[in-house]
């Protein structure tokens, strides 16, 4: 399995002026700006970093999962939540020739930590052996920062300032997630069940 995103966070959506505020960062210079880069940079990686906690898309983008064959023919999970739709799906031969399915054939059922590509008949169409599918689709919660949920948002923030004030650190400490920011994000987390022995 490879996930691969396929754009980035749009500087715009990037809440550099509310990192500065929350930061209290002095304003009315003339270079008042030229730290944007940078916390732009802190803002990217605490995303990073939170969606990857919580396998949740922060802002709306698009994104490639590779598979060698389905886990299961009659559903299969999708790695990111939410997800907004399924824009195609593609089988590609051990040859390497692409054969797009007809969307009529499948349909996306919407989930809050796993949402599923389902078949509309039996099964999900056959991988070919030495085959592969890709899966391209939409998720997150919006396109601007401000439909994130409130308490991932903070998070986002937490962090981002985080990374700012310890910037110069180089070692990990007790836990690379400060406390903060990982009860915030504790109820996004995937549960995972399993046989217990």
């Amino acid at each position: 399995m490879m996930l691969v995103e396929e754009g980035q966070v749009p500087e715009a959506a990037l809440p550099v002026d509310a990192l500065k505020a929350h930061l209290r960062l002095g304003t009315g210079f003339d270079e008042e700006s030229v730290q944007d880069g940078v916390l732009g940079s802190f803002l990217r990686a605490a995303m990073a970093a939170v969606e990857a906690r919580t396998s949740k898309a922060l802002i709306t983008r698009g994104f490639v999962l590779t598979l060698n064959d389905w886990r299961d023919p009659c559903a299969q999970v999708l790695p990111l939540a939410p997800v907004e739709s399924v824009t195609d799906v593609t089988l590609v031969d051990g040859y390497g020739v692409a054969t797009t399915v007809d969307p009529a054939l499948y349909r996306l059922q919407p989930d809050a930590h796993a949402p599923r590509l389902r078949p509309r008949g039996a099964a999900l169409p056959r991988v070919a052996g030495a085959g592969a599918v890709e899966i391209r689709f939409r998720a997150g919660f919006g396109a601007a920062f401000t439909d994130v949920p409130a308490d991932l948002a903070q998070a986002v923030m937490l962090l981002a300032a985080h990374y700012y004030e310890y910037r110069d650190e180089t070692s990990l400490g007790e836990g690379c997630m400060p406390f903060g920011v990982a009860s915030l994000v504790a109820r996004y987390r995937p549960l995972r069940l399993g046989a217990a022995g």
